[in-house]
């Protein structure tokens, strides 16, 4: 799961300063049309590191089943990260357990049957949870006890840590154990392709394989001893052969048209002192994504200051900017904040939301409407994490008897699930949210005015981030007070066959959404026209909006309107002018 970073050094360490937008076009992924797509969803789920749930996120078929139909149609996600672990696939050296595959497999296809897409991702943490003394702290996913007991490491000990994350630094029998695999003493590197290999081959035969997104070969990667080297000297010695060894199995098990997910060193984002990020290594290319996590670390800790708009402008634009220099999409797999607990969980509804403000543009709220350019594109990603079982577990911490977590995610005191007792913890303007799902042409800009709160189940303050400007005057009328979206796009050069698509909340009703646009205005939408609504596939409830257009540059701006009545026709017709005024003015 997440790094934690927890010492002074890291607030210490200051502010990224914000990026300047980066010459060359960030690559995109793109549908089977050639549109451009957006993946937005969640990590499913951190119960694939308890045993009460045979290491998978969900219990039985039934349960992935009703967290599909729930996840598509509380948030519309169109993505997940679902978790398998290396202990589950390959419980022995000389046996892959394929019951555990076929169980897997059955709960992905919950998902990808409601038109949700699969990134699988293979999830450790602290290299394994039998690294861990019964009393101790602390715990790990990952390897299996066979791994562990080929090597010789000493007793663990985090010594003073503040959160658990900081036993990738300090706790010696977890850095021992995974040194040894970077370096593959005991064939343990070895022996994980060859898993990886049989997985990849049942999967391949039992999962609709245009739903899966690919592969993430491990998670968060960390280096248990530089040996002198720097990060970024580990990363192209050890990490990238590493990525080069599992593409390899990946293309001879029938994934060769899906992308490695490659996470950097863990701490390259964090400023910590083990830089990475692939700063010396040749471009990705098209067959690898970036994938990178991001976290607050300061305001997990130390930073008393809430967050707000632009927060995480800087933080999301480095990830940007660094898959631009590799060639590859990027992919944001983690990012989120803890619900519950000290810290900044208090803090969390705007944390996240600036979060997902910082995916959906460069820009802060303030400037989007008046440097527009600079706004794209727009990141995929997925939270951290949709747990079904949250606060209601019942996993004996490395298998201790007496030390039964039943609270948040069982596991090291966490409690990051946004879903616990049938329904979404955050307010769910936060996590449903106006994107655009799939683009025909390419996106120049997009912003999205959630409204979120800044407290739970809807209390607290409410404050505008994204403004507009006094020189738009109708504009800024229609939308204050009101949730709202604008996207501006360049159509193909050629028809794709399929429109423009976003992901409409469901805040939105289709009575009550309004679209300014050069192709029309619309007060209420219907299901025909070039401006229309339909359902999300596989959805129940879910539904997005479609925009058709040729190859000129396009402009459509949402509103959530509690009352279209009240909205004259003559409001709609200067709005249209003041839009394409504006988007006249910028330079496309």
């Amino acid at each position: 799961m997440r790094a934690f970073f927890v010492t002074l050094l890291l607030v210490m360490a200051g502010v990224v300063a914000p990026a300047r937008p980066a010459a060359a076009a960030v690559p995109a992924f793109t549908d089977a049309y050639g549109r451009e797509i957006v993946l937005r969803g969640f990590n499913v789920s951190g119960s694939t590191k308890l045993y009460e749930n045979g290491l998978l996120p969900f219990r039985d078929t039934a349960g992935a089943a009703a967290a599909a139909t729930a996840m598509r149609d509380l948030t519309g996600a169109n993505a997940i990260r679902f978790l398998i672990s290396w202990e589950g696939v390959q419980p022995a050296r000389d046996r892959i357990d394929t019951a555990y595959l076929a169980r897997a497999a059955a709960q992905m296809r919950e998902f990808t049957d409601r038109g949700i897409r699969v990134l699988i991702d293979y999830h450790q943490d602290l290299w394994s949870a039998h690294l861990f003394d019964p009393d101790s702290w602390y715990t790990g996913d990952g390897a299996p006890k066979w791994v562990i007991d080929a090597g010789t490491y000493p007793d663990e000990s985090c010594g003073i840590c503040i959160l658990w994350g900081q036993n990738m630094l300090t706790n010696g029998a977890v850095r021992a154990a995974a040194h040894d695999f970077w370096h593959n003493r005991y064939g343990v590197q070895d022996a994980y392709l060859a898993q990886a290999r049989a997985a990849l081959t049942y999967f391949r035969a039992n999962l609709d394989h245009t739903m899966v997104l690919g592969v993430d070969p491990f998670n968060e990667p960390f280096d248990g001893g530089l040996d002198g080297a720097s990060g970024a000297t580990w990363e192209a010695t050890l990490l990238m052969p590493f990525y080069q060894r599992f593409r390899a199995v990946m293309d001879e098990t029938g994934w060769a048209a899906r992308p490695l997910y490659a996470e950097p060193l863990v701490f390259w984002n964090t400023q910590f002192g083990e830089a990475g990020g692939f700063t010396t290594i040749p471009p990705l290319g098209p067959r690898y994504v970036f994938n990178s996590h991001y976290y607050d670390g300061g305001r997990m800790t130390l930073d008393p200051t809430a967050a707000g708009d632009g927060t995480y402008s800087a933080a999301m634009n480095r990830i940007r900017d660094r898959a631009t220099t590799l060639g590859a999409t990027p992919f944001v797999s983690e990012f989120g904040n803890a619900l519950s607990g000290t810290g900044s969980s208090g803090r969390t509804p705007w944390m996240v939301r600036a979060m997902y403000q910082g995916l959906d543009s460069r820009l802060s709220g303030a400037s989007f409407w008046n440097s527009t350019t600079g706004s794209g594109p727009v990141l995929s990603a997925t939270q951290w994490h949709w747990d079904v079982y949250s606060g209601r577990h019942s996993e004996a911490m490395n298998g201790n008897p007496d030390k039964v977590r039943t609270a948040g995610d069982a596991w090291n005191g966490e409690d990051h699930s946004v879903y616990a007792n049938g329904a979404l913890r955050l307010d769910r303007r936060v996590l449903d949210r106006l994107f655009p799902s799939a683009v025909a042409g390419s996106t120049i800009a997009f912003a999205y005015e959630d409204l979120a709160r800044d407290g739970y189940a809807g209390a607290g303050r409410q404050q505008a981030w994204l403004t507009v400007p006094s020189r738009l005057p109708t504009i800024a009328g229609l939308v204050a007070g009101r949730q709202y979206g604008v996207l501006v796009w360049r159509g193909p050069s050629a028809p794709l066959g399929a429109p423009t698509e976003l992901h409409l909340p469901g805040s939105f009703p289709s009575a009550r959404t309004v679209v300014v646009s050069d192709l029309g205005t619309r007060s209420g939408l219907t299901a025909s026209g070039p401006i229309a609504v339909a359902g999300e596939p596989g959805a129940t409830t879910a539904r997005r909006l479609l925009l058709d257009g040729d190859g000129s540059v396009h402009v459509a701006l949402v509103v959530n309107a509690s009352d279209t009545a009240s909205i004259p026709a003559a409001t709609l017709t200067a709005a249209r002018t003041e839009l394409l005024g504006w988007v006249a003015g910028i330079q496309v």
